[in-house]
């Protein structure tokens, strides 16, 4: 049903060769094989889906000079060419998702096919789970409040530490040893500037109440970003301030940017009002008279 829903959108007909009969499309198959042996050997090394993305479509870009066999004009030639011939696309995309709507579980998930992911949302509500290729992301009334990279395994929970701060800060001795926070730590995503910000708060205020105004710091990422956030950490380290309120004021500054000094304002009439700087010279007159004797208390 999905795929007929695809096809309707585009506008366009489907038609299916025999499982594993590669010669029946022979000239696809053969395409592919150039792209592999030319562009993709070796394997490239990319960081990211969205990397090798890139990387395909700028090898893409380069066979558009390519000559096939012995035709006089190029890829790139011949796909101009054809797309005088071609239909407009719709208005609006086509969402390639597998769609599943399940139920927020007691640990704070939703299981979406063989694994579970985190949401920030209460339990037993019902949710959109979107499957795309290599992500999934979680709506809830229109809104997307979720969005994880795609486990292929089985059985694994996939967890967002930002889901759980309200909860862990009633809670706040089992923020050290929480799994979210350890698949932050695996993931890149602890740096160790907020352990060193997180061992001063307790070291200041206390095991308990120094992890509490640390769980109030990481919730200060959702509203500037932690980026941003893992930079002034390291700006209220160097500077010895270790203060919730005091980040949120260097926060409020970066965003806030640096301001231009002002132009001087001519007062005009209102000179009249300027006083001169005060002066202690007049308690030098209290000296005169001092003869450098015994001071009687």
């Amino acid at each position: 049903m999905r795929f007929m829903a695809f096809r309707s959108h585009w506008g366009f007909q489907s038609e299916f060769c025999t499982p594993a009969e590669g010669h029946e499309k022979g000239g696809v198959e053969g395409e592919g094989g150039y792209f592999r042996r030319n562009h993709m050997v070796p394997v490239p090394q990319v960081a990211s889906w969205e990397a090798l993305n890139l990387f395909l479509l700028e090898a893409s870009r380069n066979d558009e000079q390519r000559l096939i066999g012995e035709r006089a004009q190029t890829v790139g030639a011949g796909m101009n060419l054809e797309r005088e011939h071609l239909q407009a696309l719709a208005e609006e995309g086509f969402d390639l998702a597998a769609i599943h709507f399940p139920h927020v579980n007691t640990s704070g998930c939703v299981k979406v096919l063989t694994n579970f992911y985190s949401v920030p949302l209460r339990v037993g509500v019902e949710v959109q789970a979107k499957v795309h290729s290599s992500y999934v992301e979680i709506w809830y009334q229109g809104e997307r409040v979720a969005r994880h990279e795609r486990c292929f395994n089985r059985q694994q929970k996939v967890l967002n530490l930002e889901h759980y701060l309200e909860a862990l800060s009633k809670k706040p001795g089992a923020f050290a040893g929480s799994t979210p926070l350890e698949q932050w730590r695996a993931q890149g995503r602890w740096p160790a500037s907020f352990d060193r910000f997180w061992e001063m708060l307790k070291q200041r205020r206390g095991q308990q109440p120094g992890t509490r105004a640390m769980i109030e710091v990481l919730l200060l990422g959702r509203q500037y970003g932690y980026p941003r956030l893992q930079a002034v950490i390291e700006k209220a380290l160097d500077m010895s301030c270790f203060d919730v309120e005091a980040v949120r004021l260097l926060l409020d500054a970066e965003r806030n940017g640096k301001r231009e000094p002002c132009e001087a304002v001519e007062v005009g009439a209102l000179r009249v009002y300027d006083r001169p700087q005060p002066t202690t010279r007049n308690y030098d007159q209290l000296l005169e008279n001092y003869s450098g004797g015994e001071v009687i208390q």
